[in-house]
């Protein structure tokens, strides 16, 4: 049951009638609300936990939504979207018909710019600022930057290109790693107020001006005073690497200080040119489970609120990713060339254990996903055997590294591409739909797809075997049978007949196998004999294998968890174009839209007939149209 205070707020200018000690409340309130609600939908809690207060001194202090508040990758805007008329829609974040747990332009005219892969918010806030000042408009442009995010290049690109333009920018820096106590924060909460002072300057100008004035003595009297100044300034200020990059720096700041925040950001609107504010804050805030375990609710699943225990799912059969990093174990354990690199996904991917085991051969860069690539390439120069495991939908940032630092120069790199395919709930911007259409036209790339765990496990012993760069594409979720002892090397490019028929061949990629075989019973019991193949390589295909029942079938559907433009469909149809395979028929399933929607993993294949009724329906009417029954 809401409470008073949030009933009231439905939209921010309900919240600059407050005061601080109701702000402080109020910040009681959103954190119930958001515990309340991600305890049934899961999403990332312990972020937007732990920017109440920055968020409401935000929302307080500037004239949004014609102040721009930009949120870099979007973890943290839970208490935002609350805030912005969204209260009632929160309850359905993360669903299919509800809300995003990102930022999104076409859902509010809060959400200045759509994110959900991190290190943006700073290139996007500039060309907003920019953009308003030629067209001579005013209003703030603010950006919220987190400290993981601050490690992409991109940031570093935009920092340093602020600082080179002087526009008038807020860049906040959520820093949930460091804490600070009272007193290393007095001193610059002092210093920041010093500078931000509009006497400060005048005063320094007078007294530069004065010791220019004295002859022969005055102009080395100011270069010894600046020198002083400067060296005060980096023993004292803990932000001179902002500084100079041309940003006036104010905090360190506890984030969670509801008027301190409100003064500091009054402060900062009146600094002209780019300011960085370095905001402390605790991730998970106000809900005992999350500031124990931030890292377990940075992205959480349904749980159980009194206890912030995992609510129980069947977990009959591991996840591909558990999968993956049990095999890089063995394969590691038998193999000290075999080395590991992450972009800030260590336990996602499965490397956790690995890490543990050899910290010498595991390297999780940050999320800096076009330098983990390219390093990589530098230990296939030397010969090891680098495996770069990063999520699909990360992975598409470090493409020119893929294409111009590893295939150019044909450097044996493996790609563990995890969370191919849909994810689930966070939607768009982590779907890894488009990994084979990026992938698939790079010269010397292999590229394979696994059905089952055991299959991944022989795929990850085959590319350690091979001497390219080779992908491997999984997705999210548990397998459908496991390896059983050692894992068999397969061979290149050829691919597995699962059923034999004479009226439909049914091509399915990866996870797409197991729908297509219920498909095939199903298509049975409608006196359909269908032929299903699971090519287990997207690239080199078994040309022979594919070709060969074609020509038998005369019609072809080829199904896959990928959007239709450029992937394994498109293989197929070119593969029968080079050999010559004239009169068949071809149909591809897969996403025509391609940015697919939101919702549990599940329902969206259902949604888009990606499961076994969906692919015998599909079949049937090809079928029917070509006589076949």
């Amino acid at each position: 049951m809401l409470k008073r205070i949030l009933q009231s707020i439905n939209e921010p200018a309900d919240l600059r009638k407050l005061q601080v000690h109701e702000l402080e409340s109020l910040a009681v309130e959103i954190r119930e609300l958001m515990v309340e609600v991600i305890s049934k939908r899961g999403g990332h809690l312990a972020s937007s936990l732990g920017v109440v207060e920055l968020t409401l001194a935000l929302h307080k202090i500037f004239n949004t939504p014609e102040d721009k508040i930009i949120w870099d990758v979007g973890h943290q805007c839970y208490a935002h979207k609350i805030l912005t008329g969204r209260r009632e829609q929160f309850k359905n974040i993360r669903c299919y018909d509800g809300i995003s747990g990102f930022p999104r332009i076409d859902e509010s005219a809060y959400d200045v710019f759509g994110t959900g892969h991190s290190s943006t918010s700073l290139s996007a806030a500039l060309g907003i600022a920019q953009a308003r000042d030629l067209q001579k408009k005013n209003f703030f442009v603010i950006c919220v930057i987190g400290d993981g995010a601050l490690t992409g290049g991109m940031a570093f690109e935009a920092l340093n290109y602020a600082g080179d333009i002087n526009t008038d920018i807020i860049v906040i820096l959520n820093d949930n790693e460091m804490s600070i106590d009272q007193n290393v924060g007095g001193v610059p909460s002092y210093l920041a107020r010093l500078r931000t002072d509009p006497k400060y300057y005048r005063l320094k100008e007078d007294l530069e001006q004065l010791l220019e004035k004295i002859p022969a003595i005055g102009r080395t009297m100011l270069r010894t005073a600046e020198r002083i100044k400067d060296s005060v300034k980096y023993l004292l200020v803990p932000g001179m690497l902002f500084e100079e990059l041309g940003f006036t720096y104010l905090g360190p700041i506890n984030g969670h200080n509801i008027p301190g925040m409100l003064s500091l950001l009054r402060e900062a609107k009146g600094v002209k040119g780019p300011v960085f504010i370095h905001a402390v804050t605790k991730k998970g805030k106000g809900y005992p489970f999350a500031e124990k375990n931030p890292h377990f609710f940075h992205g959480v699943g349904p749980f159980d609120k009194d206890t912030g225990k995992l609510l129980k799912k069947n977990r009959s059969a591991p996840s591909y990713s558990e999968v993956f990093g049990r095999a890089m174990e063995e394969f590691a354990s038998e193999d000290d060339k075999i080395v590991t690199i992450t972009a800030a996904m260590t336990s996602g991917t499965g490397l956790e254990e690995f890490s543990k085991r050899w910290p010498e051969r595991f390297f999780d860069v940050g999320i800096a996903e076009q330098h983990a690539v390219t390093m990589a390439a530098g230990f296939a120069v030397e010969e090891l055997k680098p495996v770069v495991a990063i999520y699909s939908t990360f992975l598409q940032r470090a493409y020119d590294q893929i294409l111009h630092d590893v295939c150019l120069q044909n450097l044996h790199v493996i790609f563990a591409i995890d969370r191919a395919g849909l994810v689930g709930e966070d939607g768009e911007t982590h779907n890894g739909i488009f990994d084979l259409a990026y992938l698939r036209h790079m010269p010397r790339m292999v590229i394979m797809a696994p059905s089952s765990g055991a299959e991944l496990a022989a795929m990850l012993k085959t590319a350690l075997s091979l001497k390219c760069p080779v992908a491997i594409r999984y997705p999210r979720g548990k397998t459908d049978e496991l390896p059983q002892g050692p894992a068999e090397e397969l061979q290149l490019g050829k691919g597995v007949l699962l059923r034999e028929g004479s009226d439909i061949l049914i091509l399915a990629a990866g996870c797409m196998v197991s729908s297509a075989l219920k498909a095939h019973e199903l298509l049975l019991k409608e006196g359909v004999s269908s032929c299903v193949i699971n090519p287990r390589f997207i690239k080199p295909l078994d040309r022979e294998l594919i070709c060969n029942w074609a020509e038998k079938c005369g019609i072809v559907l080829t199904v896959e968890d990928h959007i239709l433009a450029g992937g394994f469909g498109s293989a197929v149809l070119e593969l029968l174009e080079e050999e010559g395979v004239e009169k068949v028929r071809v149909k591809r399933m897969g996403f025509q839209d391609p940015f697919t929607g939101r919702g549990s993993r599940d329902y969206l294949l259902d949604l888009y007939g990606l499961n076994g009724e969906g692919i015998a329906g599909r079949a049937l009417q090809l079928c029917r149209a070509g006589g076949k029954i």
